[in-house]
């Protein structure tokens, strides 16, 4: 027979996880609470300043698009119905407000075509295998915009050549034109290291 106080204890340890699941959250959310609001943007808001700093190359422009994605987040989150990943979700809503931005910008036109790209070497992949993840981010940041959003949508998110041209207003052999030079631009930028 178990004490009253080890059934209480056990019984709020299981009342707070109730309380601060993601599940809950949401639904709290929804609901306007800015409690599970904050700790829902506490626990979302790393990966995702992760994912504006890779799209915009700069931390200030990047710290705007987080703010202005759990914005839209926030608005939207009547919509996201629990099929899937709900960070897989708030993911394009952050791809889509960074992609917005660069578009006001207009710092997605391209006008090379993939006939004028180079063909990169097996050398240059090798290298750029080889460099590390923190190192990778930085070069990937220094990129011109369009080159660093084709790579981030081809390489990092898995988008084909056909999607992201649909997303980004451009033809497919520029998508696939843009992706090269990246490639290009990175592989310089580690034998520089």
């Amino acid at each position: 027979m178990q004490r009253f106080g080890e059934k209480l204890h056990q019984n709020n340890r299981e009342n707070r996880k109730k309380e601060s699941g993601p599940d809950e959250w949401l639904e709290a959310c929804k609901r306007g609470d800015r409690t599970a609001q904050k700790r829902l943007y506490d626990s979302l808001s790393a990966k995702m300043f992760a994912i504006c700093l890779r799209y915009m190359g700069q931390r200030d422009e990047a710290e705007d698009i987080l703010q202005e994605g759990f914005i839209t987040l926030f608005s939207k989150l009547s919509s996201y119905n629990g099929e899937g990943s709900f960070e897989g979700w708030a993911r394009k809503i952050f791809v889509n407000t960074a992609l917005m931005s660069l578009r006001k910008k207009d710092a997605l036109k391209m006008s090379e075509d993939l006939e004028s790209a180079w063909n990169v070497s097996s050398e240059g992949v090798t290298q750029l295998q080889s460099a590390g993840y923190h190192e990778l981010l930085k070069l990937i940041a220094g990129l011109p915009a369009g080159y660093r959003t084709v790579f981030n949508l081809s390489v990092v998110e898995g988008y084909s050549h056909k999607e992201i041209a649909q997303m980004l207003g451009i033809t497919e052999a520029t998508s696939r034109s843009q992706l090269q030079r990246a490639r290009m631009m990175l592989q310089d930028k580690i034998r520089n290291l």
